[in-house]
């Protein structure tokens, strides 16, 4: 896990790069406020220019519902670091979640471990890691994720997300 970027910093890329998960925690249908440049299977990369900023961003991105509960939604992103230097893993939950528990992520059934939330705004909850070797190579060769978020201790929500075009979005991502 990597310290918390500024607040600043992530709300600019959210606000840039998401169609959003509103108030209620579930995702929106309405169009992210930048370009869609590309879709790789389930990912787009979507790339804006935020206010202030002097060059364009983009990330690669997916927003998924859990299938039994609507108002459980995520917004999972892929981005560079500005200075290119590391990827990170970014994930949006709704307000609600608990978070002592984290965020699970297992990959095609195995157990990958958790990630830890580091800010709740009005938007939702934030969970990062970098995408060290390890664990991009996983998503990368995987077909399926599930994000396990808890709203008591004892009950995990799964949230699919689906790793078709993971690999060429990736590589596609400026």
């Amino acid at each position: 896990m990597i310290p918390w970027l500024s607040r600043t910093l992530a709300k600019v890329i959210f606000l840039a790069a998401l169609s959003g998960i509103g108030l209620s925690g579930t995702a929106n249908a309405a169009q992210p406020s930048g370009t869609v440049r590309s879709t790789h299977g389930a990912w787009s990369i979507i790339c804006d220019t935020p206010a202030g900023a002097t060059s364009e961003q983009c990330v690669m991105m997916q927003n998924v519902v859990a299938e039994d509960r609507p108002e459980m939604g995520l917004s999972v992103v892929v981005l560079r670091t500005a200075d290119n230097k590391a990827e990170i893993l970014r994930v949006l939950a709704p307000l609600g979640v608990l978070l002592p528990n984290g965020l699970g992520l297992n990959v095609d059934g195995k157990d990958i471990g958790r990630a830890y939330f580091v800010r709740c705004f009005q938007d939702g909850c934030y969970a990062e890691v970098i995408l060290e070797k390890p664990l991009l190579d996983t998503l990368k060769t995987g077909t399926s994720a599930t994000f396990i978020v808890f709203q008591t201790p004892e009950e995990g929500i799964g949230i699919p997300v689906d790793l078709k075009g993971f690999a060429d979005g990736f590589a596609a991502l400026p």
